[in-house]
């Protein structure tokens, strides 16, 4: 019986050990504390040597000392401030709420995405800036903003696979470096394969699942993952996670949408609407014909509701039709509910791979299917369907040269030259920039996550994990005594993902 163990960490013989234990804990957080002081040191040094204001920011051009208004009125801000603040709403509410399923980790799920946020946002904006470096120095704008909210999104997922087994530094560090990798991934892609990815499946969504997975892997070959008594949610966790996911689905159009412009971002904010709302319905559906008693599950639905969102996002722009928008959501809903019931404990029996949100699901899954829907939509995608906005979607598809570059250029105003790629050749790009992704994703998790558990980042006990006792002072109002029992009890919770 626990109560009859000598060795039970709440026995007033081990209270001396404990003491020296938490002494130690005491001093390595005190250094991690400073070393994010450090951090912010770094980064200010990086704002310094790399950014100036954008024309459109910068006091010091003429024309916005003599034209601050229109009309007689205040020059309103431009669309992308909107769509900014969704993307913003998103990271920090969305993401926070959402991985506050578990019944003691809700503070550490809302304050270290609050933290990671503020540190990564930074670092997301000094990586493009140095892409980006015009006669010096880069030009820093709302738009490089809306860029990093959505960089940032990369390494919160790989966080998700992390929860509650990570100190705050070790996730720190590994965000830092996920945020270069997925730099210099998404210019590859982008720049160099000229692979179309206007909603981030394959960068961000797969990226970010992929590389947490690995870092998970990483530290599952240590420590064998095993249940533990306090993975789980609560009632009101449960409730608590249920916000992350409404504000996530609300705004996930703004994040499909807000790299596009014109007609392209009206398909895809349309797009999006119409896979997420599917997804969510097959969501639902799924999980009441899978789960005991034909009733909904909660992990299913603050998850795999989500998962139309991230498998429109590669073809968000293109003219997928309808139709399409709403079966790839309703697949994605499909796929991510049954990952959820059978995959995720295979993976994490077979494979040693603890993913405590289930980011594989959510994330991984419908990233990849994303990816793969949009090879297909622009393998199908023709001059007869798109008109001349064809160039604009595909640049690598313009003509490099000759008559027929002059032509677009004289129907549809300057155009630069491209690739001359044809349907197929720009569906192969696709999939390479998405095998790509996932191989850059997988190496760099690995050594990122072996890189992780040196010893300077600290660790968590096995008896510390999914606990917000480890990096927060807590207020308890009930007794010690009730505290102890509560946390060492798990009757009449959920079970542990893993184990759905």
């Amino acid at each position: 019986m626990i109560g009859e163990s000598k060795s039970h960490p709440w026995v007033p013989e081990e209270r001396g050990s404990r003491r020296v234990h938490g002494d130690i804990k005491t001093r390595g957080s005190l250094s991690h504390a400073i070393v994010l002081l450090f951090i912010e040191g770094f980064l200010l040094c990086g704002f310094l040597a790399t950014f100036e204001y954008a024309p459109e920011a910068n006091a010091g051009n003429r024309q916005n000392s003599y034209s601050p208004h229109l009309n007689g009125k205040p020059s309103s801000l431009p669309v992308t401030y909107t769509l900014y603040q969704d993307v913003h709403v998103m990271i920090w509410i969305g993401f926070g709420y959402l991985m506050t399923f578990l019944k003691r980790y809700g503070q550490s799920a809302i304050g270290l995405t609050f933290l990671l946020g503020a540190v990564l946002v930074q670092v997301a904006i000094i990586c493009e800036g140095v892409l980006h470096i015009h006669t010096g120095k880069a030009y820093l704008s709302l738009t490089s903003l809306l860029s990093a909210d959505v960089a940032v999104a990369t390494p919160l997922i790989s966080m998700g696979a992390l929860l509650g087994k990570t100190t705050y530094m070790q996730l720190v560090f590994m965000g830092i470096v996920e945020l270069i990798v997925f730099t210099v991934n998404k210019y590859v892609g982008e720049h160099l394969l000229q692979a179309v990815d206007a909603g981030d499946s394959m960068f961000v969504h797969a990226f970010g699942a992929y590389f947490g997975l690995a870092v998970s892997f990483v530290f599952g070959m240590k420590n064998k993952p095993k249940e533990h008594r306090l993975e789980g949610p609560s009632y009101n966790s449960d409730i608590f996670a249920m916000i992350g996911t409404v504000f996530l689905w609300l705004f996930w159009p703004s994040f499909n949408s807000a790299a596009l412009q014109g007609d392209s971002q009206q398909r895809a904010i349309i797009n999006t609407l119409l896979s997420i709302s599917a997804s969510c319905v097959i969501a639902f559906a799924t999980s009441g014909l899978v789960s005991k008693d034909s009733k909904f599950n909660m992990v299913h639905v603050q998850n795999s509701t989500l998962a139309g969102g991230v498998a429109i996002g590669t073809a968000a722009g293109m003219m997928c039709e309808p139709v399409g928008a709403v079966v790839i959501g309703a697949l994605a809903g499909l796929f991510s509910v049954l990952g959820y019931k059978y995959l995720t404990p295979l993976i994490q029996r077979g494979a040693k791979i603890h993913d405590t949100c289930g980011v594989h699901n959510l994330h991984g899954m419908p990233g990849v299917l994303g990816g793969i829907f949009g090879a297909l939509m622009s393998g199908l995608a023709t001059e007869a369907s798109y008109n001349y906005s064809l160039y604009e979607i595909f640049p690598a598809r313009t003509p490099s040269s000759g008559p027929r570059l002059a032509e677009i250029t004289d129907n549809h105003g300057m155009t630069p030259p491209g690739l001359d790629r044809t349907a197929g050749q720009q569906a192969a790009y696709q999939l390479f920039a998405l095998a790509i992704t996932l191989g850059i994703a997988i190496v760099s998790g690995l050594i990122t996550g072996m890189m992780m558990r040196v010893s300077i980042f600290g660790s968590v006990d096995e008896e510390q994990k999914f606990d917000d006792e480890f990096h927060w002072e807590l207020e308890e109002e009930e007794s010690s005594n009730e505290s102890k029992k509560e946390r060492n009890s798990s009757s009449g919770d959920q079970l542990p993902m893993g184990h759905i």
